[in-house]
């Protein structure tokens, strides 16, 4: 009698179409007790439940998809498909859970620039949508730009703040880079891989395939990172458009914070603000990423500060009591530090960044006392928990402007200039230059000036490239 109730539960739970990862609680077998006041079905999820699939099945599922994008199943992207949707549940999973607070962001930006809507899952690729992502080279944020990239897109670094960081600043940049790069190759597959290799990789490419245009087609003549970088992509693709056929269901609801933004010209301690208002800590940190401490320093570019929109009309209606209560709190901390000494005002010290390659040979101590920086600050910077730092890793080293130039003027040596036959000189690229930080070492030449001698269009340059300098 036991098994006849089991097996017409289970033919009811498919005349009621339940999946077969739904099954039904013991009190449900009191619908065919005749107690018909205690019967209820209560359905139970298996979320770790994986269902089977098929090559076949996927293709005719990507057949039907509206992309915008070149979208051709392949055995190497159904390889993707299944590490995503089978190898690494837990990354998908958490994906599905961000997306909502960054992919409005992407969307409006990709529409303002008449771009394709789908290139907002190359974010999951580049920084699995952590805006404060660091790869082991450097790059950092959602769209992982490198410090030199960055600054050629307005996105600035000093000891208090990273605008790679920034969601808003970093999404715009990255709409732009990506924009150029399509206007170069004019095939969006091409300009992404670019992104990831640079656009002197592809074009080695195109020439080693005797000059063909499709990524497909140039594919084996690409870096191998590149060659898995945009099967990955369509396979985002296809897995966040297709998550119920692959028994992705959130445990728990995933909600983004929702915020405004509110001007404030002056030094702003977060933590000194969460004190005099209701406002949760971890949600300002969140929302401003780009912070690098709980403090948003006066000199900034960017005045703005995200707020909770939750708190965001207590917030203006109280900012005049809360304005002073932060400077009396200032000027009492400031009272306490300098005791009964007369406050004398200092001049701000101008901060600049400085790159720096990993070396054979080198310790994270001896590169302190190099640049002369506090060893606990050269790790802060740069993420490091421990003193391991590998041979190519590259460094971000703030200093004050003086100290900044002075290095720069010392790390150009005889061996990196040239004396020409016809008496022109070259300078020779080195591991983290940029063209900015070559202007620094070298007085009297511009950027303009090494563009036009050099017929640069951009100013993309590489390691061990020869420079024209005068």
């Amino acid at each position: 009698m036991k098994f006849l109730k089991l097996g017409i539960a289970v033919f009811t739970g498919a005349l009621l179409g339940l999946p077969p990862h739904f099954s039904f609680s013991q009190e449900s077998n009191s619908l065919f007790s005749g107690k018909e006041d205690t019967a209820f079905v209560e359905p139970f999820h298996d979320y770790e439940h994986i269902p089977d699939f098929t090559y076949s099945e996927i293709e005719a599922r990507v057949k039907k998809m509206e992309t915008d994008m070149p979208f051709e199943l392949n055995e190497t992207i159904f390889s993707f498909i299944d590490y995503f949707v089978v190898r690494n549940r837990t990354y998908t999973k958490m994906m599905l859970a961000r997306r909502d607070q960054y992919f409005p962001l992407f969307e409006e930006a990709l529409r303002s620039h008449n771009m394709p809507e789908d290139i907002k899952f190359l974010a999951i690729v580049e920084s699995g949508l952590n805006p404060k992502a660091r790869s082991r080279v450097g790059a950092m944020g959602l769209w992982q730009f490198m410090p030199g990239t960055g600054r050629e897109y307005q996105l600035y670094t000093n000891q208090d703040i990273d605008d790679r960081m920034d969601p808003e600043m970093s999404t715009e940049a990255a709409m732009r880079f990506l924009k150029n790069l399509y206007r170069r190759f004019g095939d969006w597959e091409l300009a992404l891989a670019a992104y990831n290799c640079g656009p002197g990789n592809v074009n080695k490419a195109i020439r080693r395939s005797g000059g063909k245009k499709n990524f497909w087609e140039i594919y084996r003549f690409l870096p191998r990172e590149t060659r898995s970088y945009i099967p990955q992509f369509q396979a985002i693709m296809y897995v966040l458009r297709h998550p119920e056929y692959h028994n992705f269901i959130l445990e728990e609801d995933a909600y983004p914070i929702h915020y405004e933004k509110i001007a404030w010209e002056a030094e702003l301690d977060l933590e000194k603000l969460v004190e005099v208002t209701d406002i949760c800590l971890e949600d300002l940190q969140m929302l401003n990423p780009a912070l690098l401490s709980n403090k948003a320093p006066a000199n900034r570019k960017n005045k703005e500060i995200r707020i909770p929109s939750y708190n965001f009309d207590y917030l203006v209606e109280n900012q005049y009591w809360i304005r002073d209560s932060l400077k009396v709190q200032t000027e009492r901390l400031l009272a306490e530090n300098v005791k009964e000494e007369k406050e004398v005002e200092k001049p701000q010290i101008v901060t600049q960044t400085l790159t720096y390659r990993v070396k054979p040979g080198d310790v994270l101590g001896k590169i302190a006392q190099q640049f002369n920086v506090p060893l606990s600050n050269l790790k802060a910077w740069n993420g490091l928990n421990s003193n391991v730092i590998k041979v190519g890793q590259v460094l971000q080293i703030h200093q004050d402007e003086s100290a900044f130039n002075k290095n720069i003027a010392s790390s150009t040596s005889a061996k990196e200039m040239v004396e020409q036959e016809n008496g022109s000189k070259t300078y020779t690229v080195q591991p983290g230059d940029s063209l900015w930080l070559i202007s620094r070492k070298l007085e009297g030449v511009s950027i303009e000036q090494l563009k036009r001698l050099n017929n640069l269009n951009n100013n993309q340059i590489k390691p061990g490239q020869k420079l024209i300098i005068g």
